[in-house]
């Protein structure tokens, strides 16, 4: 099973938006809210690297701590950056979801679907009937995935 991380924090609305689209589809998740769980190097390093346009795509410059002290993020070295986002984590847009094959950056409805695993997509465009085990599921992933088209 795809294992999808969900970097949140404590009052953000689109973080709550993405775990309950998340639970709604049965997909499990982790979630790491950036106040309580330290981010370590790596992981820092690995959310930039995800990332199409680097430390533009995850942090948000228009943050308070970044006004008040004038940091200039695309001036710093990889590990000056890692570590000033380790010391002000509020730096980081939220929420930030990521899988093995995918990365997004805040809730978008109409982007959100490509964390639902092909195989299930793919059942989801078969129709069957009641006398399916696994009816209940299908039909769940069906409308699911038919709210993600349209």
């Amino acid at each position: 099973m795809i294992m999808i991380v969900v970097y949140t924090s404590p009052g953000c609305a689109s973080c709550r938006k993405v775990k309950q689209w998340l639970k709604d589809r049965n997909l499990p998740f982790i979630e790491k809210n950036i106040f309580k769980t330290l981010l370590n190097d790596n992981e820092i390093k690995h959310l930039l690297m995800r990332s199409e346009n680097g430390s533009d795509d995850i942090i948000s410059k228009r943050s308070k701590i970044i006004q008040e002290s004038h940091v200039d993020i695309d001036s710093m070295k990889i590990d000056e950056l890692i570590t000033f986002i380790k010391r002000n984590p509020s730096v980081l847009k939220r929420p930030i979801i990521l899988s093995e094959n995918n990365f997004q950056v805040g809730y978008d409805e109409e982007e959100i679907g490509v964390f639902v695993p092909v195989e299930l997509r793919r059942l989801a465009d078969h129709s069957c009937n009641e006398t399916c085990p696994n009816f209940k599921a299908c039909q769940t992933m069906q409308t699911a995935f038919q709210k993600e088209v349209h």
